[in-house]
């Protein structure tokens, strides 16, 4: 429902989670014209900072604290956003609108934007809750790992994830060795194709990173990690990279619907109409796939924070866009756009020993989901394809002499 002028000068928003969501949602609140009182709470020390930098740039050195900051500590001050770090909220009081604290503060609202966003999970063998176990996620991860890495260092990344690999591509360009285990037959087996994988584990290995498959972990230690078959990798520090959960456990006591994450509609409110959800915690409509999806990126991230800032104003919702996410290794760009969720067969455009190729998932003639390495054409065309539904010739998509243009034009 749009909110009167008054009511918006009158309205209390308070923000739970001060990462890319929750920032961005106070900035386009103010962006969209709410003059309300804006209250933005985070467990973190620092302002809302950008996580994916965190295994790249930040680690490698390339980038520090300001480059990682969304926005100056400033703005918050400029745009009457009242910030508060270093904060926990405990539990939500939905019928009185109050959010208490770790140490009993209460905190009432008059709308609420939940954006604690996902928990990592921990490795369930011995030693998965030792407190010297690496883990990548926030600020404070990414110093810890930083400072076990360098020439002469050895890491153990369990999980190979896309957060794992680029972990071992950083380790490798501080001249630290690294080898990656794990479970599955194939890294990357559960978000990309298999000849992403093939492609990914070759660039590695070329590199000096060791990669271990159908690795079962039976226990970890500062030192190294034990597998089912008695080997036992030795390290100076072990990363656990296995996934994330939706950090849901704060909106359960506020009695949300929760399916694997919070529940919600397009404007990113929840089964409370004074409550809103966005980031990694919910599970959200994606009508460019006609399904619901639990998504883990910046670009929903955003999303989200424009659909919450859009709903609470009054204004017109932004247009659907269709999932896309990223990830840097070497001097490998991958970029992928929508999700492989019913595609029935695969199209491959170029060639990978090339280094610069696309893989298209197709459901009958139409895309839903390209994985482009190095190729901006592939991945920018594939996602309009994708958000137009437009029907595609699967030969002359895997024709390079043929533009996506034209291959968009059909």
């Amino acid at each position: 429902m749009a909110h009167a002028p008054y009511l918006r000068r009158m309205t209390k928003v308070l923000i739970i989670g001060a990462g890319h969501a929750g920032g961005s949602a106070a900035a386009f609140l103010r962006q969209y014209g709410f003059e309300g009182q804006i209250v933005l709470a985070g467990t973190e020390a620092a302002p809302p900072y950008q996580r994916p930098l965190l295994s790249k740039a930040w680690l490698k050195g390339e980038a520090g604290l300001e480059d990682l900051l969304l926005r100056p500590e400033s703005f918050y001050v400029e745009q009457t956003i009242e910030l508060r770090t270093g904060v926990t909220a405990t539990a939500i009081d939905a019928a009185a609108k109050t959010v208490t604290f770790d140490g009993g503060a209460v905190e009432p609202y008059d709308i609420l934007i939940l954006a604690t966003g996902s928990t990592l999970r921990k490795l369930p063998v011995a030693g998965g809750d030792h407190p010297d176990i690496l883990e990548l996620r926030t600020l404070k991860d990414a110093e810890r790992l930083k400072a076990a890495l360098g020439p002469g260092r050895r890491l153990a990344v369990v999980g190979g994830g896309y957060v794992g690999l680029e972990a071992a591509a950083s380790a490798r360009a501080l001249g630290a060795e690294a080898v990656v285990i794990e479970r599955m037959d194939r890294v990357l087996a559960r978000v990309a194709s298999e000849t992403l994988s093939e492609f990914f584990t070759t660039e590695h290995r070329a590199r000096g990173v060791e990669i271990l498959t159908g690795a079962a972990v039976m226990g970890v230690a500062p030192d190294g990690v034990s597998l089912s078959d008695g080997r036992v990798i030795a390290a100076d520090a072990v990363l656990v990279g296995i996934g994330a959960d939706a950090c849901d456990a704060l909106a359960a006591t506020a009695g949300l619907t929760c399916e694997g994450g919070v529940v919600v509609d397009e404007s990113a409110r929840t089964s409370d109409p004074s409550i809103y959800a966005i980031g990694d915690m919910t599970r959200r409509p994606v009508p460019a796939l006609d399904l619901t999806w639990r998504l883990e990126s910046v670009p929903n991230a955003l999303e989200q924070a424009k659909q919450v800032a859009a709903a609470i104003v009054g204004r017109a919702p932004p247009p659907a866009e269709v999932p896309w996410f990223w990830s840097d290794q070497y001097d490998l760009k991958l970029q992928i756009a929508g999700l492989p969720t019913g595609a029935d067969r695969q199209v491959v455009r170029g060639d990978p020993a090339a280094r610069s190729f696309g893989v298209f998932h197709l459901n009958g003639d139409r895309i839903v989901c390209v994985e482009a390495v190095n190729a901006p054409p592939e991945f920018m065309g594939g996602k309009q394809l994708i958000g137009r539904r437009t029907p595609v010739d699967g030969e002359r998509l895997a024709d390079p002499a043929v533009s996506m243009k034209a291959v968009a034009a059909d």
